[in-house]
């Protein structure tokens, strides 16, 4: 079966990078924990209506 989960992650200024490895972790830490072993898409977004930066959202597809 065929899932989706999304991760979000508020953006602060000059903290970037640390947000984007703290976010890799959440994220690696669920595939482990879900013993998933197939991963089809990871996806980033960014922007909100307006185009400027709000906070970042990942969206993991994976099979069961």
């Amino acid at each position: 079966m065929i899932k989706v989960k999304t991760f979000g992650e508020p953006l602060e200024l000059f903290r970037a990078r640390n947000e984007l490895n703290e976010l890799d972790e959440r994220v690696n830490q669920f595939i482990a924990d879900n013993a998933i072993r197939k991963v089809i898409s990871v996806s980033d977004s960014t922007t909100n209506e307006e185009g400027s930066t709000i906070g970042l959202i990942r969206v993991l597809v994976y099979e069961e």
